[in-house]
C-alpha cells in the first residue's frame, strides 16, 4: 500500500521550469514563423487570428474529444483549405524551422540532474506542459533543454491530450492514466495553472521564473523554492 506521504510520480511543467523561456519573444516569433510557413495560400494575419481562436477552443474543450481535433475542427478550412491541405506546410515548418525559436531559450543549469535523480529513485517522471503544441515541438524543447533522452511516462501534447491547464480535467486525465493517487503525485510548475492542481489532491512545488506572475490568484503551493529543492522533498 502506498504511503499517505511517498511520492511516487512527478508531473513536470516545461517552458520555464525545466528550461527558461522568454515568452514575450518566443509566442510572437513561433506565431510569425507559423503563419509565413503557408503564406503563400492564406495571409498571415488571417492564419494568426484563426490560431488564437482555435487555441481559445482547446481552452474550452470539455474532455469529448482530443485537443488536436477541437484545434482542426475550429481552424480548417481556412480560405477554403483543408487540414490535408495545409498540414504538410506545417509539418515542414516544425521539422526545419521550429528550431529557430531556440535562441528565446535557455538551459537551467540543474534540470538535468534533477530529472535523472527523480528517475534514479525510481519515480514515474510526466512532462506535464501545456498541451497545444505537437509533440515534435515538445521533444525539441526537451532537446534544448538537455532532458530529452529519459524515459517519461508520459508527455502530454495535443494529439494526446483532452484538456488544457489550468482545467482539472487536464490534471485528472493524467492521474488516472498513471494509475497513481494524486495525493502521491506533484505537480512541479512556475505559474498558477501549474499550482491548481493542488485542488484535485496533488502536493504541488511552484519554482518561480520570469513568467511567473505572482498578481494572479494562485493556489498555495504545498512546497516553493528552486528546481533542485524538489530533491529534497522526496
Amino acid at each position: 500500500m502506498i504511503s499517505e506521504n511517498v511520492i511516487k510520480a512527478i508531473l513536470f511543467d516545461l517552458d520555464g521550469t525545466l528550461i527558461d523561456v522568454d515568452l514575450s519573444k518566443f509566442i510572437p516569433t513561433y506565431l510569425k514563423l507559423l503563419s509565413e510557413s503557408v503564406s503563400h495560400l492564406v495571409s498571415p494575419k488571417k492564419v494568426i487570428s484563426k490560431l488564437l481562436k482555435a487555441s481559445e477552443a482547446v481552452n474550452r474543450n470539455d474532455g469529448s474529444k482530443t485537443n488536436d481535433k477541437v484545434f482542426a475542427e475550429t481552424f480548417f478550412p481556412i480560405n477554403g483549405y483543408t487540414r490535408d491541405e495545409i498540414q504538410p506546410y506545417f509539418d515542414k515548418f516544425y521539422e526545419n524551422d521550429f528550431k529557430k525559436l531556440k535562441v528565446f531559450t535557455k538551459k537551467k543549469e540543474k534540470a538535468r540532474v534533477v530529472v535523472q535523480k527523480v528517475i534514479e529513485k525510481n519515480i514515474e517522471a510526466v512532462i506535464a506542459t501545456t498541451p497545444v503544441l505537437p509533440l515534435t515541438a515538445i521533444q525539441q524543447r526537451l532537446e534544448w533543454a538537455g532532458v530529452a533522452d529519459f524515459d517519461y511516462k508520459l508527455i502530454t501534447h495535443i494529439e494526446n491530450s483532452r484538456a488544457n491547464k489550468p482545467n482539472l480535467l487536464y490534471y485528472k486525465q493524467i492521474i488516472q492514466y498513471l494509475g497513481i493517487p494524486a495525493r502521491n503525485c506533484l505537480m512541479v510548475g512556475d505559474e498558477a495553472k501549474d499550482m491548481v492542481a493542488r485542488e484535485i489532491g496533488c502536493s504541488t512545488f511552484l519554482v518561480e521564473s520570469s513568467n511567473t506572475d505572482t498578481s494572479l490568484k494562485i493556489s498555495d503551493p504545498t512546497y516553493e523554492g528552486r528546481l533542485e529543492d524538489i530533491l529534497n522533498v522526496l
